[in-house]
């Protein structure tokens, strides 16, 4: 059976309806206050979750991030995850891809890094860079020595396709998969962009790549649109969340998480008749009433 989460504002639709222009950037009120005690109270109940996704150890969370430079991915991985056991939870960043990774499928690279049953996977960037990054450089293609019977009319349908089968097949096997695309309105990322030059302590930050790929923002709105369309599935669910405001952005996305979570009813698994002797047995010992070495 594969797992489905629940519906809310800012899941994108699965009939390829879904429309940039109308989502939102910014949410109805932002109160920053409210918005991190949201926040605390969510990352409590994911500890708890995790424990039992843990135990019962059927089951793995994926979570995807995308968004435009400066959209806050970094920190709100941070943010949604602060308190969880580290032992139980894996971060992974996609950036340019390597010579060995240019040497494989375009799912290659993502696949060897998806969380193993009892794990949440966090992807920082993901294969979705494929179908956008590439899409708006298409170029990037010539250095990916792809086979000539590749299709290029149709590349992005097929890749489209592959992620999705993909994805099922994950579904089917266990793996809840949550993607979330943290929608930056232009003009906060431009505030954003001038904060990293104008405050020391942020300069680290600044790379002037990033301003180079602004200037093609429409194209990659048009890229978003086309793959969140194309790749929401009731088994791999895209959100858009509303990115100018950090504190809402960390907790509505962590608040989506633990929803699904609780969704899936993750329970500790029960001890067999078998166990429960073992059990007795072990308890005798330990309490000094049972047979001694």
């Amino acid at each position: 059976m594969i797992f489905k989460p629940p519906a809310n504002e800012y899941l994108v639709p699965f009939d390829n309806t879904f429309q940039v222009s109308e989502a939102k950037t910014t949410p109805p009120k932002v109160d920053k206050a409210s918005n991190k005690r949201r926040l605390a109270m969510a990352a409590k109940k994911l500890d708890d979750l995790q424990k039992t996704l843990l135990a019962g150890n059927r089951h793995s969370v994926l979570l995807i991030f995308q968004g435009m430079d400066a959209a806050g991915k970094d920190s709100t991985i941070r943010a949604v995850m602060q308190g969880i056991n580290p032992a139980g939870c894996q971060v992974f960043n996609f950036k340019r891809p390597s010579s060995e990774e240019l040497d494989h499928d375009f799912l290659w690279r993502t696949t060897r890094c998806l969380p193993e049953r009892g794990r949440i996977g966090i992807f920082n960037r993901s294969q979705y860079e494929e179908v956008l990054v590439v899409r708006v450089r298409p170029r990037i293609l010539d250095s990916q020595q792809l086979p000539e019977t590749v299709d290029f009319e149709k590349i992005w349908e097929h890749r489209y396709e592959s992620i999705c089968d993909q994805e099922k097949h994950l579904a089917r096997n266990g793996m809840i998969i949550l993607k979330f695309w943290l929608n930056l309105s232009r003009d906060e990322q431009r505030r954003r962009f001038l904060s990293r030059l104008d405050v020391s302590t942020k300069n680290w930050k600044f790379n002037p790549d990033d301003v180079t790929e602004r200037r093609y923002w429409d194209q990659y709105m048009h890229a978003y649109q086309a793959a969140l369309n194309a790749t929401s599935r009731p088994w791999a669910p895209w959100y858009a969340i509303p990115a100018d405001s950090k504190s809402y952005m960390r907790a509505r996305v962590s608040e989506i998480v633990v929803g699904a979570l609780e969704s899936a009813t993750f329970r500790f698994p029960a001890p067999t008749p078998e166990d429960r002797a073992l059990f007795d047995a072990s308890r005798e010992e330990l309490s000094g009433t049972g047979k001694q070495d």
